[in-house]
């Protein structure tokens, strides 16, 4: 099995199957919203065509692939079910169009018994909505899960040959970002191989929706939560976890339609979150180096000029007014490594504040 740091980016083909599997209706959860996918269980059929459809737009056949299935609680299924999914996804593994598969669960669907069930096929990858490690959190929004069932779950799979990513939210009733960055360091040191951050959002037809029309909700604003998922990211990065997936997918069920009712949605939230960490490091640089009241020059790898000068030249803003410069010039390099700028001729990497302090 790949270490995390040689990790490679599958090629995922996913099935989704809502709320599928899950013994509760979580206050924040939609998965019609999400998914734009009906609330029944699709059927062989069905998962057979959307596989091969899904494989049709493949374009790099070296990339490894899985097939996925997301929306609903895997484990949480009957066995027979589990069985079914797993022996249709196997035959595409079998005939080498995929590689292997991957699902989501809850933590309190891992247990000795049900791993057996996997134990006849390629699982490769498993991830777990852990959400929070509060455990007023998760029963705020009745998760019907404890943080302690998060830890079971973990050292299971640990023990068998899979892949870990889990799966944490912020902006949760009860939550604050000193809980959400407890939960990070806890999730951290558990050492998954990847995470992915989830702000909360109100999506229409949630419980969650009903307490904020109450006025019993309040989510939390963009700024503050890509401020805060940045620092989450940092302490992942800390121990080289990959961060695959910071806010909900755009998709268009989400962006064209009023699925969202409020919440810190954007449809490039990761790419929001990319630019303040920059913003951070450059800040760091300029601080250490003591460029102030003067005029600096960012090179910087052409793939990251958006996020080196932030939404609507945001980061050049703040940096200008902040360390009062008198001139900043940001300049595409394509021959920088994605990990760095030069400023002033001198590296700066994304993360090696981080590293320093």
């Amino acid at each position: 099995m790949p270490s995390r740091e040689q990790l490679i980016k599958p090629f995922v083909v996913p099935v989704f199957i809502p709320h599928a599997g899950c013994p509760h209706r979580c206050a924040f959860c939609n998965q019609h919203s999400t998914t734009g996918q009906g609330t029944s269980m699709p059927t062989v059929s069905a998962i057979r065509t959307a596989i091969q459809d899904f494989l049709a737009h493949r374009r790099d056949p070296r990339r490894p692939t899985e097939i996925a299935f997301y929306g609903g609680s895997f484990l949480g299924l009957p066995r027979e079910q589990v069985q079914l999914l797993l022996t249709t996804a196997t035959r595409f593994v079998q005939q080498g169009q995929a590689d292997g598969i991957r699902f989501s669960t809850r933590p309190d669907t891992i247990d000795p018994p049900r791993l057996a069930w996997l134990a006849p096929f390629p699982v490769t990858t498993v991830e777990l909505g852990v959400q929070s490690m509060s455990d007023p959190v998760l029963e705020s929004v009745d998760r019907g899960h404890t943080a302690a069932d998060t830890c079971r779950a973990i050292a299971l799979l640990k023990a068998r040959p899979y892949q870990l990513g889990l799966q944490m939210m912020v902006g949760l009733p009860g939550d604050t970002p000193e809980a959400s960055l407890a939960t990070a360091h806890q999730l951290a040191g558990l050492a998954p191989d990847f995470v992915r951050i989830y702000p909360a959002l109100v999506l229409r037809g949630s419980r969650l929706a009903r307490w904020y029309l109450r006025g019993q909700y309040t989510p939390m604003d963009l700024e503050a939560t890509v401020t805060l998922v940045a620092a989450l990211f940092q302490i992942f990065a800390r121990h080289a976890i990959p961060v695959i997936r910071m806010g909900l997918q755009a998709t268009a069920n989400l962006t064209d339609s009023d699925q969202i009712i409020a919440g810190p949605f954007h449809p490039a939230f990761g790419e929001r979150v990319h630019s303040a960490v920059w913003l951070d490091a450059i800040a760091r640089h300029l601080e250490r180096h003591g460029l102030q009241n003067t005029e600096i020059h960012i090179d910087a790898p052409t793939r990251l000029l958006s996020q080196i000068k932030g939404a609507l030249d945001a980061n050049r803003r703040s940096l200008m007014d902040r360390f009062q410069l008198s001139g900043m010039a940001v300049r595409a390099d394509g021959e920088l490594p994605e990990d760095r700028v030069l400023i002033n001729g001198i590296a700066c990497r994304k993360l090696s504040a981080l590293i320093e302090d």
